[in-house]
């Protein structure tokens, strides 16, 4: 579950995406009221993108953010990464989806060369990943210098007069779809629990700047529960 690290929260999540695949774009409509749509165009729009920009959409799950980066910059080459199969194969019956280059991949292990991407963005990856670390610094390895890295996550519930709702949503309602509309409980009751184990944004916006990001800022939504963030890969220092 939220508690696995390394290789076995690796296993764990690529096997629980494989199985709700089908359902999944459904689901987030439904456990966002459509606000993850506008999540993910307001995330490809901090990537800036010109006309011929190479990007990379990383943990692409069905194609989201690829598919949207192409909309808002038509003459941009996308490649959507995933290291779940069955995610992707819905993505790729997707409209649009054959202009776009799907491969499967690990966050942790991207099979690209240095400095071959302009931007690179990922929608609810961060929290999923076996090391955090590790997945931030090979964005920053594969983008080229003044390249963009944008990513879009759950952020545990703030403080507030909201909190017990939002709580309430996250660990009940949200479960509750989930067995409802997927037949699906184990996924459902994950998603609650690894955001309430993930970092803060100003939490994730430190561990961007140790990897060697620069300019890294961050805005929520969702009363807190979202937040994107956007880094930049500095250019090399002078000799």
């Amino acid at each position: 579950m939220s508690t696995l690290t390394g290789p076995a929260r690796s296993t764990y999540v690529r096997r629980m995406f494989d199985r709700i695949a089908g359902r999944y774009d459904l689901l987030n409509r439904v456990m966002t009221l459509g606000q993850d749509v506008r999540w993910r165009r307001a995330a490809v729009a901090m990537l800036g993108l010109s006309g011929g920009a190479r990007v990379l959409d990383v943990g692409t799950g069905t194609g989201d953010l690829a598919l949207e980066a192409r909309r808002q910059a038509s003459g941009a080459r996308v490649v959507a990464g995933d290291f779940s199969s069955g995610m992707m194969a819905v993505g790729r019956r997707r409209p649009g989806a054959d202009r776009i280059a799907w491969i499967a991949c690990d966050a942790l292990h991207l099979p690209f060369a240095p400095r071959s991407f302009d931007a690179v963005v990922s929608g609810f990856l961060l929290r999923n990943v076996g090391d955090l670390d590790r997945a931030l610094r090979e964005q920053w390895r594969i983008l080229r210098p003044r390249g963009r890295a944008v990513s879009l996550d759950t952020s545990p519930p703030t403080r507030g007069p909201w909190r017990p709702l939002l709580v309430f949503h996250l660990h009940k309602v949200i479960p509750w779809l989930g067995r409802l509309l997927a037949g699906e409980s184990e996924a459902y009751n994950y998603l609650p629990q690894s955001t309430a184990a993930f970092l803060t944004p100003e939490a994730l916006a430190e561990r961007f700047r140790a990897a060697g990001f620069e300019s890294v800022s961050f805005v929520r939504r969702m009363f807190g529960t979202v937040a994107l963030h956007r880094a930049v890969r500095p250019e090399p220092a002078a000799d």
